[in-house]
């Protein structure tokens, strides 16, 4: 289905634009309960994504959870440039969970994933705001009693220049109202934009956000509401055996103590009912507990990596090929020589290479929670939903009730990076299955269920860590003759809503996207081995399996530069030849950060380098070049990265910014710092002081160039983060000769780059079942 027939099949189009009363406004917790409008004559309704009241105000409806990457700003401008809107009068909502009216045509549902909201909402968007300005100059011409054609709008003004009248949005809704949707709308040219590709254009949730009326999960209370906090094994898979409460019911507002049952890896629990967070924890403390981990699993990080090495030896199952056989034939026939750091066979050189990454916490900032408030109808739900049509579906399922009963209203998110869309409503479910279990002990009452950032640090579903096997061969005249690269890692799509669309023949598609990157290789082979019996709950992280494939990908390339004697920069533009979009993102990024032109000397016998990575997901092609120093006591110093990003038409360039500016600090935090690793089955990480985050003064300068474009626009959410850990270990060796294999970058290596020499070291690619 296209986007224009999405549009015309999202639900009819039965939601919008509501004649609205001066001065009022629907809270949070009505906005649930509330039903969609109905086509009558004091209700405006050209379409499911916007209403416009009496008063001129312009409220947009986002499908999209905002999480601070700015899609209510994305979505606003699209609609609110086909309208011709005041943007001071233009509000974003989040809508309900309804998957009639707000599927995401990208995802197969209501959701907001993988980088697809701008993509998917770039069309029906615009037409929604064009049919609504179509409506409008309509009502307009009936009154005037003129030609539609004379009409012109501008920053929400309805202005007649032959006749003098002139109106705003508000004064005509009621006569929108009555009339016929149009049978199509025209769209604008690019060329006549004014809010899309406006760097002034402020973010629209920017005032609620530092005047603190954005309504976070954290921030709402309805009346009689009670926090829940639940405690949860060290294991998963284990269960409650038995408790004791005694102490802490005796804790002053603790309300209640109730067992649960329900919801992912945790099959049971015990949660505190209290008045506060607070009280709720403290009484949770208070709890003693005997955990049944007859059925629990015990796997350990460095057991699962180790595994993994010797199944990156083996031929995994074949997830892409293409190109010449007999290359890749003899990259085969060539093993044995792969115990030497390079080989010389019939004038190729053979590389052969190991790559590996930990798993990965989301971290984001505020941690899971949810508000569940059960109904004579059924349930209504409160939270930063990021996977409103499968949380529904699942919930419901608990409750055996139907997914239209279950009344979900999206309030801000504070980050996420694929965490509160877990594939199995992990969190939610635990949320309803308090309410349900407070419920049948007389607390009908709403439950906000709050985790700890321990809770949240030590409550699954991680990145994968994976490790990727490549072996290469470099002809003589610099060109890729073949490209052999084993990836063996748990998959994140299995058991998943997407599980039906990316998983094929046993080949998660993200575990293996973007690896090889973009560049000419005569022949190249792909595999995947995907183990089954790994009890690591596992689940889509910023950029997915990008994550993963760039670093591996990136990095090879530049020790094939290394191999060949070509400078990095110059090897890749050979390489993407048949590539100009990529090449040209390469070449901005080099000329922005003066590839050409020596660093400046460190300070204090600091050695300095540059590294380069282009990595492209989701349609958007991003280039960094990192510029590093490593100081005599073997400190790294991150001093800039630029940036350069083709993204299609850029529709709002601050908020592609910083998006490029928070994934590559995300990404940068991940790749020094970041690895979840677990012990006999316990994460041994619980907080910020064991999972470290980038610091303030750690955060290097970032220059963001972006490509001016007319294609349609791509994603942006994601794609700054791949390409910032091998862009960074690149760096290191230029500085000093170290190849670095091995994410996170740990304080021990470090230590080793104080003998390093202070240039490039002759150190080609080895074989590498350590890492480093």
């Amino acid at each position: 289905m296209d986007r224009r027939h999405f549009l015309k099949a999202a639900g009819t189009l039965t939601l919008g634009v509501c004649l609205g009363t001066p001065g009022t406004a629907v809270g949070a917790a009505d906005a649930a309960a509330s039903p969609a409008p109905t086509a009558d004559s004091t209700v405006f309704i050209p379409n499911a994504f916007v209403r416009i009241g009496t008063d001129n105000s312009v409220t947009v409806i986002s499908e999209h959870v905002e999480m601070g990457q700015g899609v209510f700003t994305g979505l606003a401008t699209l609609l609110a440039e086909e309208l011709d809107a005041d943007w001071n009068d233009v509000h974003v909502e989040g809508a309900p969970a309804d998957v009639t009216r707000y599927a995401d045509p990208a995802i197969g549902m209501q959701g907001t994933l993988g980088s697809t909201s701008i993509v998917s909402a770039y069309q029906p968007m615009r037409e929604a705001g064009a049919m609504a300005r179509a409506l409008l100059v309509a009502a307009a011409a009936q009154q005037w009693q003129v030609s539609p054609d004379g009409i012109t709008v501008m920053n929400g003004l309805i202005s007649h220049p032959l006749s003098g009248r002139r109106t705003r949005f508000g004064a005509l809704t009621a006569a929108a109202a009555k009339l016929p949707l149009p049978a199509s709308v025209s769209l604008k040219d690019p060329a006549q934009f004014k809010l899309i590709g406006n760097p002034w254009l402020r973010r629209e949730d920017s005032h609620a956000k530092t005047n603190g009326s954005a309504l976070f999960t954290q921030d709402l209370k309805l009346p009689g509401m009670l926090v829940a906090l639940a405690a949860h094994p060290k294991r998963f898979g284990a269960t409650v055996k038995s408790f004791d409460a005694t102490a802490a019911r005796a804790i002053d507002g603790v309300v209640d103590v109730v067992p649960f049952a329900g919801g992912a890896h945790y099959f049971s629990g015990v949660a505190v009912l209290a008045k506060n967070t607070w009280i709720a924890q403290r009484g949770r403390d208070a709890l003693t507990i005997e955990w049944d981990e007859s059925q629990a699993s015990r796997p350990d990080s460095a057991q699962i990596l180790a595994r993994y090495r010797m199944l990156a030896l083996s031929p995994g199952k074949l997830a892409r090929s293409s190109g010449e056989a007999s290359a890749t034939s003899a990259a085969s026939a060539t093993s044995a020589a792969s115990a030497a750091s390079a080989a010389s066979i019939d004038d190729t050189t053979l590389l052969e290479s190991q790559y590996e990454v930990p798993y990965l916490a989301h971290a984001a900032m505020e941690p899971m929670n949810c508000l569940v408030q059960l109904t004579k109808s059924g349930m209504s739900i409160w939270n930063g939903e990021q996977l409103q049509t499968a949380d529904q579906a699942s919930a419901a399922a608990l409750m055996g009730i139907t997914p239209e009963q279950v009344q979900i209203t999206q309030l801000y998110a504070g980050g996420s990076f694929g965490r509160r869309a877990n594939p199995h409503s992990d969190y939610l479910l635990e949320a309803v299955s308090i309410a349900r279990a407070a419920a049948a002990q007389g607390h009908r009452v709403p439950i906000k269920l709050v985790w700890t950032r321990a809770d949240d640090m030590r409550g699954g579903y991680y990145r994968p860590a994976f490790v990727h096997r490549i072996r290469a061969l470099l002809a003589p005249d610099g060109s890729i003759a073949s490209w052999r690269q084993r990836i063996v890692g748990q998959s994140v799509m299995t058991g998943s809503p997407l599980e039906a669309a990316e998983v094929k023949d046993g080949i998660d598609q993200s575990s293996i996207e973007g690896a090889g990157g973009p560049y000419e290789m005569r022949s190249l082979r792909i595999e995947l081995t995907t183990p089954e019996d790994v009890a690591v709950p596992v689940q889509w992280w910023r950029s997915c399996g990008h994550s993963h494939t760039a670093f591996a990908t990136e990095c090879m390339i530049d020790e094939l530069a290394a191999a060949a004697d070509v400078d990095p920069y110059q090897f890749r533009r050979t390489l993407l030849a048949q590539h100009p979009r990529q090449r040209a993102v390469l070449d901005l990024a080099a000329a922005k950060a003066g590839w050409t032109t020596p660093l400046a000397p460190g300070t204090g016998g600091a050695r300095r380098g540059r590294g380069l990575a282009l990595h492209q997901s989701v349609g958007t092609c991003v280039a960094l070049v990192a510029e590093i120093s490593v100081t005599a006591g073997s400190k790294l110093q991150v001093d800039r990265v630029v940036c350069a990003v083709d993204c299609g038409l850029p529709i709002n360039p601050n908020v592609i910014t910083a998006q490029m500016q928070g994934g590559i600090g995300y990404g940068l935090d991940a790749s020094l710092y970041g690895a979840i690793t677990l012990t006999d089955g316990v994460v041994d990480q619980s907080d910020f002081d064991q999972y470290a985050p980038l610091r303030m003064h750690a955060m290097p300068a970032i220059d963001v160039h972006i490509m001016p474009s007319r294609e349609p626009p791509t994603g942006v959410g994601d794609q700054g983060t791949p390409p910032i850990a091998p862009a960074l270990v690149n760096a290191i060796f230029h500085a000093t000769g170290q190849r670095i294999r091995t994410l996170p970058i740990a304080a021990q290596l470090m230590a080793s780059l104080a003998a390093a020499p202070a240039g490039p070291a002759a150190d080609p690619a080895t074989v590498n079942p350590g890492g480093t």
